[in-house]
């Protein structure tokens, strides 16, 4: 059963397990429950007492489907749920990272780097090659260092709206482990792609970095209690860095798309959302436009006062 974490209508509600008793526990009562238990005298061979029939072995009942994939699951998840070692969360965490980078990967060729052909943008940052993806073609956002960390942020952060369903020690460990694959990559980046072989310099930028995650989960969770303005707000100033030429249809779409992702990742349940991996995230961001072309009926009475639709 999936849970639904406090503040957010858009997840299922977390339940506690009842507690089993031991078979060891109930056998020491067993004698005294027989004493205090009355007699039941069964039925002589011949008595003329009704008995019930017996069930046809044919029924109009339907037959429910055997799922082997789900059996399995339920089955591995059993036996790792009470002992989740620290292999076994930074395992599972290493591909949900996986599932959050590849949504904005991008490339800078050695080659490029030594030729001095590697374009930067306005504030001096590095652009790569896009590696292709709707969050640079349809999103318009440039491949570079700064969309890749936000855009796998933005993954992270939905992730952790989903792991806040989990008990606590079990939602500190993955989150925890999650973060801890984000800012090695990071670093691994930095160094391997844009050459910043000084440690130290490497170490500040971490720094930020990490300011930046911070205050990117407060501003998301204020977004997501308060609406969709407030939210839009957020990913402008964090995926858009503030850009005054920002496509409001874009922004519309990332938001669309962050309930949207919210609602399906709250249909995992626990195991399902430590197994499925890179491919946890099911919904494109892309076909969020189809949504946010269709005007509400306020905006379309704006749109046809303002000139720009015709009336119907």
């Amino acid at each position: 059963m999936a849970c639904r974490s406090t503040g957010f209508g858009q997840l299922p509600r977390s339940l506690a397990a009842p507690l089993r008793p031991s078979l060891a526990a109930c056998a020491q009562f067993q004698p005294a429950l027989a004493r205090a238990m009355p007699t039941v005298l069964l039925p002589a061979a011949n008595s003329t007492r009704s008995r019930t029939a017996r069930r046809a072995l044919h029924t109009s009942a339907p037959r429910q489907k055997f799922d082997l994939k789900k059996l399995l699951v339920t089955s591995v998840a059993e036996r790792l749920a009470t002992s989740k070692s620290t292999y076994y969360v930074y395992t599972v965490t290493e591909r949900l990272h996986k599932a959050c980078a590849k949504q904005a990967e991008y490339s800078i060729e050695e080659a490029d780097r030594k030729a001095g052909k590697i374009a930067t943008a306005a504030d001096g940052e590095e652009i790569g090659i896009s590696q292709g993806g709707p969050w640079h073609n349809e999103l318009a956002l440039p491949p570079t260092f700064s969309t890749w960390a936000h855009v796998t942020m933005l993954h992270m952060y939905l992730l952790v709206v989903r792991l806040r369903c989990m008990d606590e020690a079990a939602q500190q460990a993955f989150q925890s482990q999650l973060v801890n694959h984000f800012f090695y990559q990071a670093e691994a980046r930095m160094e391997l792609m844009h050459d910043l072989t000084s440690r130290v310099i490497r170490q500040g930028y971490l720094k930020d970095l990490f300011v930046q995650w911070r205050g990117l989960i407060m501003a998301y969770d204020e977004g997501i209690y308060k609406g969709d303005a407030v939210l839009a707000s957020a990913v402008w100033r964090n995926l858009y860095k503030g850009r005054e030429d920002v496509d409001a249809r874009a922004l519309a779409a990332v938001v669309s798309w962050m309930r949207a992702a919210i609602e399906q990742l709250g249909g995992l349940t626990n195991d399902e959302v430590e197994m499925r991996g890179e491919s946890v995230f099911e919904l494109p961001v892309a076909d969020e436009f189809r949504a946010v072309d269709v005007p509400t009926a306020a905006m379309r009475v704006a749109f046809e006062q303002a000139g720009i639709a015709k009336k119907a």
